[in-house]
């Protein structure tokens, strides 16, 4: 920081503690407050939209993966059998998956960061520099606030230097000038960068819905094809607790077994 800037930047704080104390009067603009308190409820929103979309980019992965880990452990129970119905299930699941887990990066990664998280990332890196603009208009008011201070002062108490009051309210002109500009700027922008949210984000929703879809079907179609390899009656078992029976007897063979111990 310069010289310059420094003396600036300690005579704001001096002016930010007199305002706090009472000294110093401090410019209320609600309009600009409404406007602001929108924005940064959208800046927070759009950012945590940003983060979720992410982790379920995250999460389809990890599950893709975690099945294809799950189907080559059950592929492995069956390495010595090829013929029986479990094992070409288990093998036709394993198939299943490793083709889902390969289309997460071919129906869903790709499509997903160009439609979906890219055009969200781009929104929120528009972000500092509209926040830098916010503090500049808050510096600017913060100048201007204190040479009103001034001028009052010197209304108030006249000094025996009869010019100091003529460059003071010139002081003020220029710096209720320069913050007037700013704040108009943002008063009249910001609410249409809010409403810009909705027409701006409204293609990636539909692409992250048709992204879901698209991989959805594929699970749906890959997996599918492993039914066949099931008896027709297992799900009629499954649904009137047949199979819970039979899982049940399996479990009592094994505590049977002399190493389960006394």
């Amino acid at each position: 920081m310069s010289w310059g800037g420094f003396k600036k930047a300690a005579s704001r704080a001096q002016t930010t503690i007199m305002q706090k104390t009472g000294q110093v009067e401090r410019t209320i603009d609600r309009e600009f407050a409404e406007e602001e308190g929108r924005f940064k409820t959208m800046e927070k929103e759009t950012n945590n939209l940003q983060k979720e979309a992410k982790a379920y980019l995250d999460s389809m992965r990890a599950m893709a993966a975690a099945q294809s880990r799950i189907a080559e452990t059950i592929s492995l129970f069956y390495s010595a059998d090829r013929t029986s119905d479990g094992a070409m299930a288990g093998h036709a699941y394993k198939s299943a998956v490793d083709e889902l887990d390969a289309g997460v990066g071919r129906e869903l990664d790709a499509p997903y960061r160009a439609t979906v998280l890219e055009p969200i990332g781009k929104l929120n890196s528009y972000y500092p520099a509209i926040n830098a603009a916010i503090q500049k208009r808050g510096n600017k008011m913060t100048d201007y606030d204190a040479a009103r201070a001034k001028v009052k002062r010197l209304v108030d108490k006249p000094a025996d230097d009869t010019t100091k009051l003529p460059r003071a309210q010139a002081e003020h002109d220029e710096a209720k000038e320069v913050f007037d500009i700013l704040n108009e700027q943002l008063i009249t922008e910001l609410p249409v960068l809010v409403d810009l949210r909705i027409p701006y984000l409204d293609p990636s929703f539909e692409a992250m819905i048709r992204c879901q879809l698209r991989f959805a079907e594929e699970g749906y179609e890959q997996l599918s094809g492993v039914q066949r390899y099931f008896a027709d009656n297992i799900r009629d078992e499954y649904a009137n607790g047949a199979l819970d029976v039979q899982v049940e007897g399996v479990l009592e063979e094994m505590r049977e077994l002399s190493i389960f111990g006394p």
